[in-house]
């Protein structure tokens, strides 16, 4: 991981306690380095699915949390970026906490495809995922 100015690490973190799903779930960074992020989430039973393991849309969420931090170390937090696509594959059920390990695969100029590895507390790969932002600049009118 090629280290991030203590400068940018800091408004990434500050940026990423502002989002609400991820104070709600308890997500917690890591590590940051440029155009990676490593962030955490507990597994508790209210974040179960119909099985005593972590549900698959949070661990999609955690994913997605994750590959936005990653693009945030590079790009900065006052671009606007929003989510176009996303594949996750599942590999094993999540049975602790999780950790998501996220991986800018190309910075380009509208698209940014992110690659996410999701482990359990055992470091077991329990999914893999692959996160595409498109670079905005500016918020859409309402």
């Amino acid at each position: 991981m090629q280290p991030l100015d203590p400068v940018i690490a800091d408004t990434v973190t500050r940026k990423f306690h502002q989002i609400p799903i991820s104070e709600k779930l308890g997500m917690k960074i890591q590590s940051l380095g440029v155009g990676e992020a490593h962030i955490s989430m507990p597994n508790e039973r209210g974040y179960h699915g119909i099985f005593d393991s972590l549900h698959g849309g949070l661990l999609m969420t955690l994913a997605d949390t994750t590959a936005c931090v990653a693009i945030l170390t590079q790009i900065g937090v006052e671009d606007v970026i929003t989510t176009t696509d996303m594949n996750i594959r599942f590999l094993a059920p999540c049975l602790t906490d999780a950790t998501a390990e996220s991986r800018i695969i190309k910075l380009g100029k509208s698209l940014v495809p992110v690659h996410v590895s999701l482990r359990d507390a055992q470091g077991r790969e329990v999914a893999i995922a692959q996160v595409t932002y498109m670079r905005l600049g500016r918020m859409p009118s309402r």
